[in-house]
């Protein structure tokens, strides 16, 4: 049985509707990787959902290098979006005919962090993972959806940026591929530049990348989680944009541009 770990986010959410092509293809490839015999997490994110919930209640989205303030109440908010996209991406699984189950990190105490500090607040760094619920999840034949709230030691939720979880869940579960799912096509060693886009880039060449400050605003927690999913014992790491057709299946097939990160 292979394990697979997708992370959906960015504008590739921007719509929720049931009849979305990003939903519908997310459902259809997954569903046909869970009858090939593919265990499948599916790892979420919703920063544009949890811009909008905040202007609708007033509040402003603030952030501080790339990553979101989140105070106690903003926390209120994130969780309350996070949970519609939830709901939406589970209730698009299910209709394509999979048994799919919406849970958070706090499930099960599945993710547990501390806060990264001030500024930031109820934001939380890399976390512990639980894996068990996943993995009883997939035993009992179901397809997780997990959201990307966490929980610290006392028990009160966390924001978490969503690549850093995917990440974290890949390594822990050693997970066959980790595919992150996006609004780009490829990694570019120039970020202005499209021509230097890359199929495929190393480890070292990641690294080196973050230490020149060339891994910037999106693609800095992306290429982060890459390494923490290596680190960690996933085999394979691939970068994709998720709003083309059939995302999943194509990228996984080497019919896409991809860039892939190799060990």
């Amino acid at each position: 049985m292979k394990r697979l770990v997708i992370k959906i986010g960015g504008h590739a959410l921007d719509s929720l509707d049931q009849a979305s092509p990003v939903l519908v293809d997310l459902a259809k490839d997954v569903a046909r990787l869970r009858e090939g015999g593919t265990d499948v997490l599916v790892v979420h994110g919703g920063g544009p959902q949890i811009g909008d919930l905040l202007e609708e209640v007033g509040l402003p989205s603030r952030f501080h290098e790339g990553l979101r303030i989140t105070d106690a109440r903003t926390m209120h908010y994130v969780a309350m979006a996070l949970s519609l996209v939830n709901l939406r991406i589970t209730a698009a699984l299910n209709a394509a005919g999979l048994r799919a189950i919406g849970v958070s990190g706090v499930d099960d105490s599945t993710l547990v962090a501390s806060s990264i500090g001030q500024p930031w607040d109820r934001a939380g760094g890399s976390p512990r993972v639980c894996s068990d619920l996943v993995t009883a999840l997939w035993a009992s034949g179901l397809t997780p959806v997990l959201s990307s709230v966490a929980v610290d030691e006392a028990g009160e939720m966390l924001n978490l940026n969503a690549d850093t979880v995917a990440g974290a869940l890949a390594g822990a579960l050693d997970a066959d591929a980790l595919l992150l799912l996006s609004d780009i096509d490829q990694v570019r060693s120039d970020p202005e530049d499209p021509e230097t886009s890359l199929a495929r880039i190393s480890v070292a060449e990641v690294r080196e990348m973050i230490a020149a400050g060339l891994a910037r605003d999106g693609m800095r927690p992306k290429v982060t989680a890459a390494l923490d999913a290596l680190d960690g014992g996933a085999r394979r790491v691939i970068i994709a944009n998720g709003t083309r057709s059939h995302a999943i299946r194509d990228s996984l097939a080497g019919a896409l541009l991809t860039t892939e990160v190799t060990a």
